[in-house]
């Protein structure tokens, strides 16, 4: 009965490091701050990052409102070509269509809600920024601009 119990504990406590591993990659970089930086300042943005297959699938559907200076960052984990849509999304959105350093390459302004259309990156990206429709033109952002963030490499 001990040995069972010493092995039960012993299961218990990998699964829970193994818990904590997943929200220690995942946590980490959800509900942080950004920061865009145009010729018209820095602006910080509070973003919830999408990283998994999941979170980019779901991404800003379904939502009602989104706060002024809030947003998604999607991070595919790879450069390449990236295509959104607007699918079950009520909100109208600019996405910011970023390089691997944060530069911005495209700017998709003012996406129609619920619109199947595809939203090209127009060539390879690793990060797309979601903010409220007619924001990007608020910041000043424009091709070349960057967004600072945590999952970003500073560039050096």
């Amino acid at each position: 009965m001990m040995l069972r119990t010493k092995s039960t504990v012993a299961a218990l406590g990998l699964a829970a490091l193994a818990i904590a591993g997943v929200l220690a990659v995942t946590t980490q970089s959800s509900g942080s701050t950004a920061t865009l930086v145009t010729s018209k300042g820095r602006f910080p943005i509070e973003v919830e990052v999408a990283d998994t297959p999941g979170q980019r699938e779901v991404g800003l559907m379904n939502r009602e409102s989104l706060p002024h200076d809030t947003g998604m960052l999607f991070d595919f984990g790879q450069t390449r070509d990236v295509d959104m849509w607007m699918k079950n999304t009520l909100i109208p959105l600019d996405m910011l269509f970023l390089d691997e350093t944060g530069r911005i390459v495209r700017i998709g302004a003012n996406a129609q809600p619920l619109s199947l259309d595809l939203i090209s990156s127009g060539g390879p990206v690793r990060y797309v920024l979601e903010i409220n429709g007619g924001a990007a033109a608020r910041y000043g952002a424009t091709r070349g601009d960057r967004l600072e963030h945590a999952v970003i490499p500073s560039r050096n």
